[in-house]
């Protein structure tokens, strides 16, 4: 996964905005852990990142809307069928990041957007 950074203006410096510092970000990554190490406790894997596509289909269901926004994505971007399984791995992650027990059509439109990344700067 890669994630394009812009370079931060002066002003956004200065705003007093809340934002997650790394320890907050830690325990979230420890949560999104715990939800994955209980949800494939009687699997033979630990992460969503280890996920086979029979156990992508068990436990990265998507919504109708999720299919179609997945659908799109695949016709458009012309994915491969690795290309769809990592981004439905990913797209679980950050469902876990956020504490959802489903992949909302949110967490598979980021992950999505990181794929076109790679596309764009790696031509993968």
């Amino acid at each position: 996964m890669h994630v394009e950074v812009f370079p931060v203006k002066y002003k956004e410096l200065e705003n007093d905005s809340i934002t997650k510092n790394s320890l907050e970000i830690k325990k979230d990554v420890n949560f999104a852990k715990e939800i994955q190490a209980e949800r494939y406790r009687k699997e033979s894997i630990v992460f969503n990142s280890q996920l086979k596509p029979s156990q992508i289909r068990k436990y990265c269901k998507l919504g109708a809307e999720e299919k179609r926004l997945m659908e799109e994505a695949f016709h458009k971007l012309g994915l491969s069928a690795r290309a769809y399984n990592r981004i439905i791995k990913l797209s679980r992650t950050i469902a876990d990041l956020a504490g959802s027990e489903h992949i909302e059509t949110e967490h598979l439109a980021e992950a999505i957007q990181y794929r076109n990344l790679d596309r764009k700067f790696w031509n993968l």
